[in-house]
């Protein structure tokens, strides 16, 4: 699919726009603007407050990152939305690479692995589920994620993950943006 929507580069950005996308590059420590931004930048308001959701979302709070990523690239690959399931895929095996001895470890591709901790294999598990039902869950999903270890809170940010996902597969399908080549090029690394 050709992209819906122009990407516009930090150089061609306007002032309010390259101030959101820095704050994205420093808050995610990458040297680029991911075109899930850029696609985006014709409309600033939407890019500030999409930003704003998923940097609240997916980048602070108590959970680890890892898990959010994890649930992320898991939904994003059920649903073949092939931008989100990418990138999120690399942050998760760049993360992962702290979990194991082996350094051709590739969480993504071993979550049944005794390295992965069995807490982010129920959170994985449980809110991956949640998204892909349209937010259905059971009290035993409620008790499964107390019983590995998850306070209410923990528990109240992996199910917005559900919904983060929701708008980060949306807004990439039907913008039709294809993978970053720094993306490309930094999972040459993994």
């Amino acid at each position: 699919m050709k992209n819906s929507f122009a990407l516009i580069e930090h150089q061609d950005a306007s002032p309010e726009v390259k101030e959101i996308y820095d704050d994205t590059m420093k808050t995610l420590g990458i040297p680029f603007v991911l075109n899930w931004f850029k696609c985006q930048a014709g409309n600033p308001s939407l890019l500030r407050g999409n930003w704003a959701k998923l940097k609240a979302t997916l980048c602070e709070g108590d959970v680890p990152n890892i898990i959010k990523q994890l649930i992320i690239f898991t939904v994003s690959s059920e649903r073949k939305c092939n931008y989100c399931a990418e990138a999120h895929k690399l942050f998760a095996d760049m993360m992962g690479k702290s979990l194991a001895e082996d350094p051709a470890f590739l969480i993504t591709e071993n979550m049944d692995s005794e390295w992965v901790p069995n807490s982010y294999k129920v959170a994985v598990r449980t809110v991956a589920n949640a998204a892909l039902s349209d937010g259905h869950v059971e009290a035993s999903d409620f008790e499964s994620l107390k019983a590995a270890g998850y306070s209410e809170g923990d528990i109240q940010e992996l199910f917005a993950q559900a919904d983060l996902v929701n708008m980060l597969n949306t807004i990439a399908n039907i913008s039709g943006i294809q993978i970053d080549n720094e993306i490309v090029e930094l999972s040459y690394s993994l």
